[in-house]
């Protein structure tokens, strides 16, 4: 089974960045990148990076409002 082919698990509390990822369709590496960024949360355990599984619908919250904003913003 390969790692795209796994189901996914919307009991986890956290994630890793490759699971946050899909869940944002998104790639690993663009996810990275937003966690480098601070716009994704992250957090770590041990060694690992993991992602709370509530900072993906807080971060697509932040999407939302921003592009809201910005669409409000050139209506005016």
């Amino acid at each position: 089974m390969a790692v795209q082919d796994k189901p996914v698990d919307h009991k986890l509390a956290l994630l890793t960045v490759e699971e946050a990822a899909r869940r944002l369709g998104i790639g690993r590496t663009v996810c990275y990148r937003l966690i480098g960024s601070g716009d994704l949360e992250s957090v770590t355990v041990g060694r690992l990076r993991r992602v709370p599984a509530e900072a993906i619908p807080e971060y697509v919250a932040r999407l939302r409002t921003a592009h809201r904003s910005a669409a409000h913003a050139a209506a005016v």
